[in-house]
């Protein structure tokens, strides 16, 4: 398939401190085979300026395709995806989180194996290859690890990583998905129905990681990890559509 344009997909929710910075990445990024950037950042109902802080990065850079969405109330993240795939254009999209925690240099290492005519869906992984990855949280990597087997058992695919942010994936095909969870429980949920499409081909990349610490914007506590699980059995076993 020919990929003449990737939609980046941004939600953010008070992100008036960084999201210049990560916007500074996206543009600076070289995308291969000449791949231009749709920007679509969908607004959650931030309590600080995130909708100054985009406007006046829009306003500083004229060349740069950027959409800015409001949610009317804070929605969550996963609903603020939904959005934004629906308003995506680009032959595929990839999700980027708003903080600085993915590297959008690695663009292009998801990029490769669909541009090679390999893939569908990319994961980038952050538990596999020798990219940089920053030490935290050792009870996180255990429940990361753990929501993935769990996903892996009932979808029968064998990632590494999936609750990973970065997933590159064909518009069409994510436009076609009849996603409902509108907070964390996203990632199990679009999983388990990707792992549906028929013939579907999902591929996974290394990437690097630079987490956050909770003194420095993390959200995501116990609480979703356990949401996760939930919506692991439920759009596996009880909720298949």
């Amino acid at each position: 398939m020919i990929v003449s344009k990737l939609s980046i997909l941004i939600p953010a929710y008070n992100e008036e401190r960084t999201i210049h910075l990560i916007l500074d990445k996206v543009r600076d990024v070289e995308l291969i085979h000449g791949i231009t950037k749709e920007i679509i950042i969908v607004n959650d109902c931030s309590k600080d300026d995130t909708v100054g802080a985009v406007e006046r990065y829009r306003s500083e850079n004229p060349n740069l395709n950027i959409q800015l969405f409001n949610q009317p109330v804070n929605m969550g993240k996963g609903a603020a995806i939904h959005k934004a795939m629906e308003l995506a254009t680009g032959e595929y999209l990839i999700i980027q989180d708003a903080d600085l925690e993915y590297d959008p240099n690695e663009y292009n290492d998801l990029l490769k194996p669909v541009i090679d005519g390999f893939a569908d869906v990319v994961y980038g992984s952050r538990f596999i290859g020798g990219n940089p990855h920053r030490i935290l949280f050792f009870w996180h990597s255990i429940g990361n690890k753990l929501l993935t087997f769990l996903s892996n058992m009932f979808t029968n695919l064998n990632l590494t990583d999936m609750e990973t942010c970065y997933k590159l994936i064909r518009t069409d095909l994510a436009q076609g998905l009849n996603l409902k969870e509108q907070r964390f429980g996203f990632e199990p949920e679009l999983t388990a129905k990707l792992s549906r499409v028929p013939k579907v081909r999902i591929y996974e990349v290394g990437i690097s990681y630079y987490g956050r610490t909770y003194e420095e914007g993390k959200k995501i506590g116990w609480k979703d990890g356990f949401r996760a699980i939930y919506c692991i059995f439920k759009y596996n076993v009880i909720s298949r559509k």
